[in-house]
């Protein structure tokens, strides 16, 4: 193998340019971190906002549903404090495919 590789040098002969090398290669990682965490800092405060604005939007929509419609519920007991009951008629429908007493 090369020696180059073997040692892993930098292929400058010039001790200064290596020390630029060096600087620059910290300064590069340094700044692709720092924005990374910036973006990320970024990205997780937009998702909180918007998780906070949904659950408001979702309680308030159950509160002003829920006002509106919550005594029509038969398990939850009316106004006199009986439990209210619904009644009602049905008719069987059935259609000629479907038809057991053939």
């Amino acid at each position: 193998m090369n020696q180059q590789f073997r040692h892993r040098q930098f292929p400058a002969g010039n001790p200064l340019a290596n020390v630029v090398v060096v600087i620059v290669g910290i300064l590069v990682i340094s700044l692709s971190l720092a924005l990374g965490f910036i973006f990320f800092v970024g990205i997780a405060g937009f998702l909180l906002v918007m998780g906070v604005i949904m659950s408001v939007r979702n309680w308030w929509l159950r509160r002003r549903f829920g006002a509106q419609g919550g005594a029509n519920k038969p398990d939850e007991p009316g106004p006199s404090g009986q439990p209210q009951i619904i009644e009602g008629e049905y008719q069987e429908v059935r259609s000629p495919d479907n038809e057991i007493d053939r």
